[in-house]
């Protein structure tokens, strides 16, 4: 018997360890280097297959855009392929949107991974990226599954083995959009562009040592439009001795030894939301696609 929904399916964040603007294209995108780690900090998703063809979303939380990128995403895999089904996709949101940790793009890997099942299309990987990449940067790395050293505006992604770690993270109540500081004047846009080897074998070391290697070529500029910012980096900063912005939303991390501390209940500032979270070695749904 076909099956016909998947229940509490993960759709995870990640953190940029680092994040280079390395340049930018005639055409105005930005070319990036970063590290992308995946985190268990996920929203969940049920995804229930119509036989009418219709595409709806419902919000289990807080209400999503009437078009997000769940839809779009669902959308993308039903004219691509030509299918006559249809889902209802019903998304608990638990990952804070505007903090630069993934959740929406998350939210889009998830549902091309389910539909490709529910639907019985056995699209290849290599197919789901490609229809990945339109909607967003950051949708074909959790679509791919790993972690990554990431290139190009995005699109350019390379595996990599990252051992456990874990990390406290924090939002404060503000977000950030992503266009204000890309645009901003201020922005470096000419950091030096690493090695992957070089990359990870120093992230790796700045557990052992200490030291952080890189930084997030937004930071500036977004502490400049978000103060908050600014302030969540410290209180990180003092409890764990080093914090950085991830991505371009207004979450911030700090790395956590295995015994690190965390922080004890109603210690968060009033409208922050923060977790302690671990990293993943692979999406949950990694062996959904080949």
């Amino acid at each position: 018997m076909a099956v016909k929904a998947f229940y509490d399916l993960p759709a995870p964040a990640k953190l940029n360890l680092f994040l280079h603007i390395t340049g930018r294209r005639a055409d105005g995108y930005h070319l990036l280097q970063s590290v992308f780690v995946l985190i268990d900090w996920a929203d969940t998703l049920h995804v229930e297959r119509r036989d009418d063809g219709l595409l709806r979303r419902h919000d289990l939380g807080p209400a999503l855009p009437a078009d997000d990128l769940s839809l779009r995403a669902a959308r993308a895999l039903q004219q691509a392929s030509g299918c006559t089904f249809g889902a209802d996709i019903s998304v608990l949101k638990n990952v804070p949107w505007g903090a630069g940790m993934g959740g929406g793009s998350s939210d889009a890997a998830t549902v091309l991974l389910a539909l490709n099942r529910l639907w019985n299309l056995n699209l290849p990987r290599a197919r789901l990226l490609e229809l990945a990449t339109p909607l967003g940067a950051d949708v074909p790395f959790f679509v791919g599954g790993d972690n990554a050293f990431v290139e190009g505006i995005g699109e350019k992604l390379t595996p990599i083995e990252w051992p456990p770690r874990r990390y406290a993270v924090v939002k404060p109540a503000e977000s950030l959009g992503t266009a204000g500081i890309f645009s901003h004047p201020d922005l470096a846009r000419d950091t030096e562009p690493a090695t992957l080897a070089g990359s990870v074998a120093q992230l790796n070391a700045q557990h052992e040592d200490g030291k952080a290697f890189g930084r997030n070529d937004l930071q500036p500029v977004a502490q400049a439009l978000c103060p908050p910012i600014a302030q969540v980096a410290h209180w990180l900063e003092t409890r764990f001795g080093n914090s950085r912005m991830t991505g371009s939303g207004s979450a911030v991390f700090a790395t956590v030894g295995a015994e690190g501390v965390s922080w004890s209940e109603g210690e968060l500032p009033v409208g922050w939301n923060g977790r302690m979270c671990c990293s993943l070695a692979h999406h949950p749904l990694r062996g959904w696609a080949d």
